[in-house]
């Protein structure tokens, strides 16, 4: 059939395909989904979400986006654009009344669905994120049918109710073959505002034991932060607004878990890399470096190189600058624990102990797998501190 067509080919120009499911509403499976995806987004990668929960369709407004889904020349619906790396499809796009109550039964669901992988001008990706229902009904089935290799993220609390329907989702995904990439445990304790108390407002630990008695892995906790709630509803970004709080520093371990797991992954995509040079090499010395260069990727080809000198040497300075150029991955000698933290609050991928090479050398060692990370070449001595730049 020409639908089956449209799929397939669609499906072909997507790398991986990632399945957010939880077993229960409530457990913030949709926060994770956007987070998760702008999380690969901001760090190189083409990045598609997919919102596959028809009756309560949420993206949109997460995501501060408005208006309709365009059609373009070849009659493929235009996927709506949060930023040059990030695509997103949604049932709440196709409908002028954003409260119309969508009344659908099963066959016309799994076809909206098919028509959003088929009649989407998707173009190629590293990810399709799909935000599913919770449960196991009509929504994921429909997903798994159709995208045979998709994978499964199941998102829980660590509260045993919501682990019970847990179960019920990993035995949902066994009888149809689909491969779990890991559990994440979302809500996982509160840090006290006033006094620092961290408490567990459902418990503790739950999806992490669970994980273990299936053998599945798990992916990581999510800490609860009220200010998710307030940048949800506003549309806002909360991991470019609040870079330096711990959800947004998990987000960015979770796509660095992603990303390694998906080692077929090159990112080839509009990256920007910084690498501290001397004498038109690597040098050691990346709090005082006396220049940077800066080389722009597309495609696994490199399409511009420049060089950039660095603000006055201040602690804190550099990956603030670096941030602000739109770097994705820094690539050094040697640096502090320090500065390493605080280029990953920037979403900065961070290498160190790279071998003295011209940065050419380098990005494309990087990009073809073939940069290993060796010995810090920054001693962390008196007489030469790398830990706050």
């Amino acid at each position: 059939m020409e639908d089956d067509v449209s799929v397939r080919e669609s499906l072909e120009k997507i790398r991986n395909k990632l399945l957010v499911m939880s077993g229960k509403g409530g457990v913030g499976k949709t926060s994770v989904s956007v987070n998760l995806s702008l999380a690969l987004a901001a760090r190189g990668f083409k990045v598609g979400l997919m919102d596959v929960d028809i009756h309560g369709p949420d993206i949109p407004r997460m995501l501060g986006l408005s208006g309709m889904i365009g059609i373009d020349e070849n009659q493929k619906m235009v996927p709506m654009s949060y930023s040059e790396n990030l695509k997103v499809v949604s049932i709440e796009s196709l409908i002028s009344d954003k409260d119309q109550a969508i009344i659908w039964r099963g066959p016309k669901k799994n076809a909206a669905i098919k028509q959003f992988i088929g009649d989407v001008a998707w173009g190629e990706l590293d990810y399709l994120i799909i935000d599913s229902p919770p449960g196991t009904g009509d929504e994921p089935l429909t997903v798994a049918q159709t995208i045979p290799d998709a994978k499964a993220i199941i998102v829980t609390t660590p509260q045993e109710i919501s682990l019970a329907d847990v179960r019920k989702s990993i035995n949902f995904c066994k009888a149809l073959s689909i491969e779990i990439f890991g559990i994440i445990e979302n809500m996982s304790g509160f840090t006290c505002p006033n006094c620092g108390t961290m408490v567990y407002l459902f418990g503790s630990g739950g999806g992490e034991h669970m994980s273990q008695s299936f053998e599945i892995p798990f992916l990581g906790k999510i800490p609860f932060d009220t200010r998710m709630v307030l940048c949800a509803d506003s549309g806002t970004s909360f991991q470019e607004k609040f870079a330096d709080a711990q959800v947004a520093k998990v987000f960015i371990e979770l796509a660095e878990k992603i990303a390694g797991k998906n080692s077929n992954i090159r990112r080839t995509h509009q990256m920007k890399f910084a690498i501290p040079t001397e004498n038109g090499k690597l040098t050691a010395h990346f709090g005082h470096c006396i220049e940077f260069a800066l080389l722009d990727v597309e495609n696994n080809k490199i399409v511009k190189k420049e060089i950039a000198v660095p603000p006055p040497h201040e602690p804190g300075v550099l990956p603030k600058w670096l941030g602000q150029l739109k770097v994705n991955v820094v690539i050094a000698g040697g640096m502090g624990p320090r500065a390493v933290d605080l280029l990953k609050e920037q979403g900065i991928i961070v290498i160190i102990g790279a071998p003295i090479e011209t940065p050419e050398t380098l990005v494309m060692s990087y990009l073809n797998k073939t940069l290993d990370g060796g010995k810090n070449l920054c001693d962390g001595g008196d007489h030469h501190n790398c830990g706050g730049h």
